[in-house]
């Protein structure tokens, strides 16, 4: 009972903000890109960053669209090579639902993160759907009780979608990178990571705890 006691304060005192560099050092880390494509720059800034530490390992796996879709926010094309540029460091992208299948026995990640994660994500994990690579990606690496880490985009988040967040929530092993409304007046039921916490939180949900507190003002 003290030794376990003694442990969890230790991790309550980890300063997450200056530390994860430390957590995230050598491990092995997944990442499930989807569509939230007014995020993506972002992500792939935080990715620069984790791709800088010594011996990290990162498994990017790829939605449908981002693979094949182009918008007003860069071309498919664009990602992946954005991904080819942080190699070695970041391997070539999983793009398939059988690629990504031995995720599941093979337990080769220490922390899966999705990001970002738009509301359609969300609802497909929240029901339990399988129904393309990263969602795949997503249930394997969860059969591990592993951690996953859900960096949020989404329009639909107070709304509709809003009984799935409630749902991943209360999951075992899903944490949230801590998000907010990015405009309430003109969208109000829209939540955004905050994409400065995403490194952050990946290392506190390796050490099985929520970055707090999980709402953010932007």
């Amino acid at each position: 009972m003290t030794e376990k006691k003694f442990t969890e304060n230790k991790l309550a005192e980890i300063d997450y903000m200056q530390e994860w560099p430390q957590l995230l050092a050598h491990k092995t880390i997944g990442v499930g890109l989807t569509g939230s494509f007014c995020t993506m720059r972002k992500v792939l800034n935080q990715l620069a960053r984790l791709a800088e530490l010594p011996g990290v390992d990162i498994w990017p796996v790829l939605s449908g669209n981002v693979q094949q879709l182009d918008s007003k926010f860069g071309r498919a094309a664009e990602w992946r090579q954005a991904l080819a540029d942080l190699a070695p460091a970041v391997r070539a992208p999983i793009c398939t639902i059988p690629e990504a299948e031995p995720i599941g026995p093979q337990s080769p990640l220490d922390v899966m993160v999705l990001a970002p994660c738009t509301g359609n994500t969300l609802a497909r994990l929240a029901w339990g759907l399988t129904d393309g690579p990263v969602l795949m990606a997503a249930k394997a690496h969860l059969r591990n009780e592993k951690p996953l880490l859900i960096a949020l985009a989404s329009n639909d988040a107070l709304g509709l979608n809003a009984k799935n967040l409630g749902l991943l929530l209360a999951a075992k092993q899903i944490y949230f990178v801590p998000l907010g409304q990015d405009d309430p007046l003109k969208k109000p039921n829209s939540l955004i990571f905050d994409d400065k916490l995403l490194l952050p939180a990946a290392a506190a949900a390796l050490q099985r705890r929520q970055l707090q507190p999980v709402l953010r003002e932007f």
